[in-house]
């Protein structure tokens, strides 16, 4: 082992981020429409989540996961996007080792707990709908913050692997990251080192990751589509389908993008689609999160409402 590797592993202190585009007036344009897409995405999360805590009618399981979603995706966003602006005001594209690293390691903390609270609140609708007679004490407050707290434990597991294993490679330059943030994908393109078994690594935690809450939230809806079409009430058959379709919709962006990014390594031709899928995760997913469970909720719309008016209820 060399005096080099014995001490960091690695020759680079820090990585330059290419970002999105290079010409200035582009970077300007960026900034502009990244800064409103954040301010967007991060109102309108906290807005849901003021409405669930201060609407009592939106005191149940669905919106206390709801709330869950949105404080995850206002941490997922501001992860990246704000080092993003502040790289393209300064015209500073470098980020050091260390600081990549802990952006690599809470992205993935985030979306990681955002993957299993998705199926979480798939296990909701099921018991909801499927088994309504038990379902007050098969998802009581317990069952709630022990399905959060899970997903926080398994996410910060996958996390941790990702960030440590990373430290194992050796990087030597180059040290351009074809990308805006830090992940996992661009930063082994960089290696000097073997990655084939981070690689390896990657593709086996992302199966249990994504295969695993994948099949039980098609095998809930499975049930669930089966039970809704038993309703007779048309009324209740819409009002079923509009709550599962919303977190269908949010379901099949979030894994779609994600299984794109992670379970096909990218290679440098194809950096710039792994741009294109970054915007989706940290940006459009949670901007649209909030729309997509309002838009067609009168519940949540009705609480928006007394929550921007004031005048939400105590009681």
């Amino acid at each position: 082992m060399d005096a080099e590797s014995g001490i960091n592993r690695t020759a680079i202190t820090e990585f330059i981020l290419l970002g999105l585009v290079e010409t200035e007036e582009l970077q300007t344009m960026l900034f502009v429409l990244f800064f409103f897409a954040y301010l967007l995405t991060v109102g309108g999360n906290l807005s849901i989540l003021a409405a669930v805590l201060l609407e009592p009618k939106l005191h149940t399981p669905m919106y206390f996961f709801l709330g869950n979603l949105s404080v995850l995706d206002v941490g997922c966003v501001s992860v990246t996007v704000p080092p993003m602006l502040h790289h393209l005001v300064s015209h500073k594209h470098t980020i050091s080792y260390n600081a990549c690293l802990m952006q690599l390691f809470f992205f993935h903390l985030l979306a990681g707990t955002d993957c299993f609270l998705l199926t979480a609140m798939a296990y909701d609708r099921f018991l909801a709908i499927c088994r309504p007679l038990t379902y007050s004490t098969r998802m009581s407050h317990t069952v709630q913050r022990t399905l959060v707290a899970v997903s926080w434990a398994c996410a910060f597991t996958n996390a941790l692997t990702h960030t440590t294993a990373l430290t194992t490679l050796n990087f030597c330059g180059p040290k351009e990251v074809n990308h805006f943030y830090c992940d996992l994908p661009q930063l082994f393109q960089l290696s000097c080192s073997s990655t084939q078994l981070n690689e390896l690594l990657l593709f086996a935690v992302g199966f249990l990751m994504a295969g695993g809450p994948v099949v039980l939230i098609i095998g809930s809806y499975i049930h669930v589509v089966t039970a809704v079409l038993q309703i007779r009430s048309t009324e209740g058959r819409k009002k079923a389908f509009s709550t599962c379709g919303s977190h269908l919709t949010v379901v099949c962006l979030f894994y779609g993008t994600g299984i794109f990014n992670y379970m096909r390594l990218g290679s440098e031709e194809a950096s710039d689609k792994d741009k294109g899928v970054g915007i989706f995760n940290t940006v459009i997913n949670p901007m649209l999160n909030p729309l997509i469970y309002s838009l067609r909720n009168p519940d949540v719309q009705g609480a928006l409402w007394r929550v921007f008016a004031g005048r939400w209820s105590l009681s």
